[in-house]
Order: structure tokens, then sequence, then C-alpha cells
């Protein structure tokens, strides 16, 4: 799609000076509409959207100043140039503190004018770019409350990006604390569901005599203890989404009616006749390995193949470490806050131990860390003493420890460990200096040393140069 052209709006009740500025700006790419009136120029302002509008102080209909203050209050990032014949100082400072970009006093002079312009058109691309940049970072490190700038991350923001507004049926697995719930809610936030209910059950915390009533709903006398009748979450979910978190831990007799349920969309409540049908999108989610306890018998295969249309993978921490700083400082900033405390910073060393952790409760860990050393830390920043004993006392080089064979020498260890970790990560130089404990430079720096080259690197190159020779050849 083509780049829009800047717009210009002039709005003066001299004809000459509306062609003035329409003379000025012919040639130079772009498009300039004129009126003499203030509604007119506020019609078109709306219909229109300029990029800049240049105004008279005095219209036949309206105070230019008002005609200002409308447009700044309906399109921020619309810059508006004043013009007057009757300038005084007061004029001037209320326009400016309105928002206006400049303010002239005719005659103007045809060059000053083309510059102001020019010069107006420049800050308003600027305004635009940094705004596209903001909701670019916004989106891409904050995404439903889901922080990370990680190649994987990335990677399963897309996944649900794509499938969000879907019905299909999404599995999502995961460590403990590493974030599955964050991206079921981000599923149903982001589908045509979102007005809808989000009802969530944990297979795993409900005794397993229970769950079939809590899912199905039962009738007044069904069971002992059953005194009234009483709705399920299948039908609580109606026109929204389903969770069932941990869905490994359900009973192998409930995965049948689970099956049954999504083949049919309708039940029986327990000890009921009645026939309710049921419309929600399922979102399951588990940190068991699904695929030993499917061979084991544990868990049905017709029902894995259902509830797996789309696996979405939640990385664990250890594998996207980047990410580490940038939850670190949403942690931070927000228990600050929570706890009213004026602890501002992470002191050096202590954030080296948060990067070299491994992790094992994953971001829930993590953000239990930075709240206890909100809580605990004397002065503005946060220490190695304030952080919890489990950060403090992991040994040195645990993160991942490469296999090393014995008999070798310091240096020859140094090359394998820096090898070992830059193929783990993919040959991530920033993922791999923060796991080795070394700054980036000094990660280059050890590589030239040790003479280890980036094999994605080459390949890189020769797809390049295979591509450019294509183009050359075309």
């Amino acid at each position: 799609m083509a780049e829009r052209r800047p717009r210009v709006l002039a709005i003066d009740d001299e004809p000459l000076m509306n062609e003035l500025v329409t003379a000025l700006l012919a040639g130079r790419g772009h498009d300039v509409e004129t009126t003499l009136t203030g509604q007119a120029g506020r019609e078109r302002f709306v219909a229109w959207k300029p990029d800049v509008v240049i105004v008279d102080l005095l219209l036949p209909d309206t105070d230019g100043l008002t005609l200002l203050k409308e447009f700044k209050q309906a399109r921020r990032e619309t810059e508006v140039i004043m013009l007057t014949g009757h300038a005084t100082v007061a004029k001037a400072v209320e326009a400016i503190q309105a928002g206006a970009h400049t303010f002239l006093e005719k005659p103007i002079d045809p060059g000053a004018l083309l510059a102001f312009i020019e010069r107006a058109l420049e800050r308003r691309k600027l305004v635009g770019e940094n705004e596209a940049l903001r909701r670019q970072l916004e989106d891409r490190f904050h995404y439903e409350n889901i922080i990370g700038k990680s190649r994987k991350m990335h990677e399963a923001l897309e996944l649900v990006r794509s499938v969000a507004a879907s019905d299909a049926n999404v599995l999502i697995v995961g460590e403990n604390g590493a974030g599955k719930e964050l991206f079921a809610n981000a599923l149903h936030a982001n589908s045509k569901r979102a007005g809808g209910p989000f009802i969530k059950i944990n297979c795993a915390a409900i005794p397993k005599d229970l769950i079939e009533s809590e899912l199905f709903g039962y009738r007044r006398g069904a069971f002992t203890g059953a005194l009234t009748d009483r709705e399920g979450l299948f039908e609580m979910a109606e026109g929204g989404s389903l969770l069932l978190d941990e869905i490994a831990e359900m009973p192998t007799y409930l995965q049948t009616k689970l099956l049954r349920v999504l083949q049919e969309r309708e039940y029986r409540p327990v000890g009921s006749d009645r026939i309710v049908k049921v419309d929600f999108r399922l979102i399951c989610a588990t940190n068991a390995d699904i695929n030993a306890a499917r061979q084991e018998g544990r868990f049905r295969e017709d029902l894995f193949f259902r509830i797996n249309t789309i696996t979405l993978r939640v990385p664990p921490l250890r594998e996207r470490t980047e990410d580490i700083p940038l939850l670190c400082e949403h942690f931070l900033a927000h228990y600050r806050k929570r706890h009213e405390r004026h602890v501002k910073v992470i002191a050096p060393a202590a954030y080296h131990l948060l990067l070299r952790h491994t992790w094992p409760g994953n971001v829930r860990e993590l953000e239990h860390a930075i709240e206890r050393g909100v809580l605990v830390a004397k002065g503005v920043e946060i220490t190695v003493l304030d952080l919890p004993e489990s950060v403090r006392d992991e040994p040195p080089g645990a993160l991942d420890a490469p296999a090393l064979p014995a008999n070798r020498t310091l240096a020859e260890v140094e090359k394998l460990a820096i090898q070992q970790t830059l193929e783990r990560t993919g040959w991530n130089k920033q993922e791999a200096a923060e796991i080795l404990g070394l700054y980036r430079p000094t990660l280059y720096s050890k590589m030239k040393k040790h003479e280890i080259r980036d094999p994605t690197r080459q390949q890189r190159r020769t797809g390049e140069r295979s591509e450019a020779w294509s183009r050359s050849n075309s």
C-alpha cells in the first residue's frame, strides 16, 4: 500500500492567501485544500484529517483560536499554524498555549511560511513515527499482561494473535509459573467471545469425585448433599470460553464424558434427564508430559487429538533470560507502588544473580523474589542480601551447565562452554552472554580468541548472495 501524501488545509477568508499556500506546495508531493470560512474548514477537517492546518485568526463566521482548540482536541497530532493581520502578544501567547505550532503576522513572507509548513510536517511525521513505535513496543513487550521480547516469546505471541479469533481448541503446555493462564487470558480477550464469560477450573485442585458435578452441574437429590439444583461450568461458559487447567489430571472416566460433550455439544447434568446444549471455546493447559500420559493409558488418545487443534508452548524462564530485565523492572515498579516503598533499582551484583539463577519456579518465582527484595531492602536499591536464599546460594554455573569432558586445559574448557551455550541458545549472543555471566562485547572477544564462528551468520550470507544472484539474473 502506497504511503499517504502529507495533507495541508488552509482556512482563510482572503483568497490570495489560500492561493499562496497552494502555489508554495505545488510539486512538493503534498495534497492541499482550502476553505474561505471557519465552518467549511471544520467540515473539511473532520472528513479529510489533515496533517497541518493554516488558519487565520479572524474569520467571517468564527474565531481562529476557537478552531485551533477544537482541532487540537479532536486530533492532537495535527499541527496548526496561526496567521493574523492584527497580532498582539496576548493572542500569540494564547495560541501557543492552546497548542499552535507557530504564530505568524501578515503580510507573510512566502519563504518563511514554506519553511514553517515543512517544519510542521516534519514534526507531524516524527510524532506519528514515535506513536507507532510506542504502540509496537507495547504490543511486543506487554501484550495482555504478557511481558517479553525474546524470540521464543515473540513466536508464542504470534501464535496467539493468529488463532485467538478462531474457535479452535487450544492446548497450552508449560511448566508451573511460566504464565500459561496469562496466555489463556490473552486467547479469550482477543477472541470473538471476549464479551462472554471466561470460566476456569483447575482439574488437579478439585477432588476427583467432585469434578463431574462441577463441570456438568446436578439436579437436587442427585447425590448426598445435593440440596438444590446447580448449574455446571459447561453451562456457565455459554457464549464464552472454558479453561480446563491441568487437564492431564482429569479422571479417565470423565475424559470420555468430556469427549462426548465436545463432539455433540450437549450433555445431561448429574441426576437429570434435561438436555443442555452448550456453545463455548475450549482452552486446556497442563504442566505434565501429556504424551507420556497417553502412552501409559492415563489420557485418552481421541480426547488428546480433540483438544490440541493448536498446541501453544509457553517457554520456561531459563530459555528466555533476555526477558528477565524487563520482568524485573515491571515487578519492581508494581511492588514499589503496592507496598509504598522507595526502592528504585536493583544492584548490579543482584542483577547478576538474577540472570544466572535457573528459575525452577519460572516467572512466579522471579516475581516473589522481586517482591521480597522490595520489602526487605534498606535503601533505594535491592542488594544481593535482599534476594531469597535460593537465588543467593545457587552454585555458579548451575544454569544448564554444559557437559564438559575431563582432562582439558582451561582454554579448552572455556571454548567448549561458550560453544555449547551458543548452540543451546540458537546462537543468540545476548542470551548466551547472560547465561555465561559475560558482557556481550566480552563474549565476542572470546569467540574471536577461540575462533568460534556463527554458522547461522554464514547461512544468512549465503542466502543473501543467492537471492542477489537470482535478482541480477532474472
